[in-house]
């Protein structure tokens, strides 16, 4: 099985988000962030599951979606690195630097 692992600003997404919900619900806030982890744990199993990601040109930089987010993350076997998890609505060419060129 594929080993998974979390950039520090991926955690700090995750994070950010559960901390946005939790002003109006905890119970939601933690409920998201343990699936958005649990979507991210189905890697382990499948890491070619997810699409290429369009912006990256780069078959091992790939995504899956939860609800309206896009989880990026680069397939180096034999790990899965997360590098981010941004709102489906984001513009990835206003991000500098792109969340694939941090290593």
């Amino acid at each position: 099985m594929t080993k998974i692992e979390w950039t520090s600003s991926a955690v700090r997404d995750v994070k950010s988000l559960r901390d946005y919900i939790a002003q109006d619900s905890e119970w939601y806030a933690d409920r998201f962030a343990e699936r958005v982890i649990q979507a991210v744990e189905n890697l382990a199993a499948y890491p070619l599951m997810g699409r290429k990601v369009p912006e990256a040109d780069e078959d091992a930089i790939r995504e899956i979606f939860f609800r309206r987010y896009r989880i990026m993350y680069r397939v180096e076997t034999p790990r899965i690195l997360v590098l981010m998890v941004i709102h489906g609505g984001r513009d990835l060419t206003q991000i500098n630097p792109k969340p694939w060129e941090i290593l």
